[in-house]
């Protein structure tokens, strides 16, 4: 038996009103609320949907699928990189102040903001400022001459003097020889880091970022963003490299503020909470939370529930003490980067229904990377994990990138769309639910006992206004979804002095056969049930 930890909320509450913009409901232009999500859809453009026929998805394909987004119930989009760049990917950027030409234009970009705006979607793009591309203009200049006024834009081994470390922290060999002297490139050799100890390199950067919040866009995905400073592994998560990561941040941030004081920034920072918590503090808003991601497909694989709630109200209370309540967390299931949702859970279509109900209940901006609500497949080599997205099962749909194989087999949108029972449905419902109910995507969470090994339950706490009388009051909910493949009741627990809310209402169910019965919740295989007060 699993024992859960009932008690008080131990999720920081978030601060009053709005954290964000950004991630809270804005006002229309009637003076009403508009109903959100806050839910991201990462997009690799060249995969996306092709706008010209060249086989290479672009921006005005992107455009074009907008309303597709938006009938999922996204209400943000994060691109992968955009920027001039010599490999398909486009973490090694050649022009911070470019448009991939692979991908269009300028205009085309102020195009796609434009039409995401005026549907309310908010527009985050990849931000790469640990390292350029070894073609940037910089380094090319910085290489070739020893006094240029880029070599020290740069890392150079002989700069350094006496021992070189070489335990790179990304794995591979980190110097790269060019003529007498080495550079740092923890990466690859195609990704020399730059040098942020060099102030010029600093004002830079922040006036790159300070470019695209003008353009329009409504914040960053900042990558690899503990590496500023995390060279080496023996060093990367020192006192000291995490201060000098956390300043540099908080610096970028002055430096938003200054245009957009509500530009989103969520960073990669792929560790522990204890390394992610610092970066919260006036720098980033969010990083993606790597180990709940796993912890969601291991429960959805296993069948078997763990208290959720408990261990993520208690990351929660380390986030809030670090940034003083001004964070949001930023949930997923897998990214670019990982073997995708349904493969690693061995294409099991139900436990890939229950990991997307986990992740939709959550609280923060929840990040959905493209392909996941058709349930596409995909592992290492990358290639493979951000292959076309399969917009039709014809073989004629011109939207249908060709630059790599698609391996899909069946899975495309207009077969799903037909399907009420689909994943892509799956998605949407649990989409609805989030505008729905502000509860169940932002506010706390906190733990429910159910003794259960088959459900995971959790309680969801919000502001919510009162129309009548026009004042917040909390609003909870109870989550609970069951994660195995036979029926499951649970008995509600009574009024306590540490939870005194007594459910008595069936308020969300993806299966119509769930039932309240008095103080017992029927709930169908593979489904989940949110009730109320």
């Amino acid at each position: 038996m699993i024992r859960r930890r009932s008690g008080t909320m131990l999720a920081a509450v978030l601060a009053a009103g709005c954290l964000l913009t950004s991630a809270c409901s804005s006002g229309g232009g009637d003076g009403k609320a508009k109903q959100t999500s806050n839910a991201f859809y990462e997009i690799f453009v060249r995969s996306f949907a092709d706008s010209n026929g060249d086989g290479i998805g672009d921006l005005n394909g992107v455009t074009s699928k907008l309303d597709y987004v938006k009938s999922l119930g996204a209400d943000g989009i994060w691109l992968m990189p955009i920027n001039p760049s010599p490999s398909y990917h486009g973490y090694d950027v050649t022009d911070y102040y470019g448009i991939n030409n692979q991908y269009g234009t300028m205009e085309d970009f102020q195009r796609l903001l434009a039409e995401a705006h005026k549907r309310g979607i908010r527009v985050i793009m990849d931000l790469v400022l640990n390292h350029t591309s070894s073609e940037h203009p910089w380094f090319k200049n910085a290489e070739s001459e020893a006094n240029s006024e880029y070599r020290d834009w740069y890392v150079w081994a002989s700069k350094l003097g006496g021992d070189v470390p070489a335990d790179g922290a990304a794995g591979p060999a980190p110097w790269h020889k060019v003529g007498s002297d080495q550079y740092l490139g923890i990466f690859w050799d195609g990704m020399p880091d730059l040098n942020f100890d060099n102030p010029h390199v600093r004002e830079e950067l922040i006036k790159v970022g300070q470019y695209w919040l003008k353009k329009g866009v409504d914040g960053f995905r900042l990558d690899a963003a503990k590496h500023i400073y995390g060279d080496f592994k023996t060093t990367a998560n020192s006192k000291s490299v995490q201060r000098k990561n956390q300043a540099w941040w908080q610096q970028f941030r002055a430096g938003l503020n200054e245009v957009n004081p509500n530009a989103y920034l969520v960073g990669e920072v792929w560790d522990t909470t204890a390394i992610v918590g610092p970066y919260l503090d006036k720098a980033l808003n969010s990083a993606f939370n790597f180990d709940l991601a796993a912890q969601i497909i291991a429960v959805a694989g296993s069948e078997k529930a763990t208290d959720i709630g408990f261990t993520l109200s208690r990351v929660h209370e380390f986030y809030s003490k670090n940034s003083g309540g001004a964070f949001t967390d930023a949930p997923f299931l897998t990214n670019h980067d990982q073997a995708r949702v349904m493969t690693a859970l061995q294409g099991n279509v139900n436990h890939a229904r229950m990991a997307a109900a986990m992740l939709l209940t959550l609280p923060g901006n929840a990040f959905i990377y493209y392909g996941e609500e058709l349930g596409m497949t995909g592992n290492k080599p990358d290639e493979q994990i951000r292959e076309p997205f399969p917009w039709s099962s014809k073989s004629d749909n011109s939207s249908v990138t060709t630059w790599e194989p698609n391996n899909q087999g069946d899975i495309a949108v207009d077969a799903e769309d037909k399907d009420s029972h689909s994943l892509l449905n799956t998605y949407r419902t649990l989409l609805s639910w989030r505008k729905q109910e502000p509860a169940l995507r932002s506010g706390t969470i906190a733990s429910y006992e159910t003794d259960n090994e088959s459900v995971v339950s959790y309680l969801r706490s919000a502001e919510e206004k009162e129309e009548e009388k026009g004042k917040e009051k909390e609003k909870q909910l109870l989550v609970l979804h069951n994660v195995s493949g036979e029926p499951q009741t649970v008995e509600l627990l009574a009024a306590t002095k540490s939870q005194p809310t007594v459910f008595k209402k069936l308020l969300l169910a993806t299966d119509k056969s769930a039932k309240l019965e008095g103080s017992k919740v029927v709930i169908p295989a593979y489904s989940s049930v949110v009730l109320s007060p």
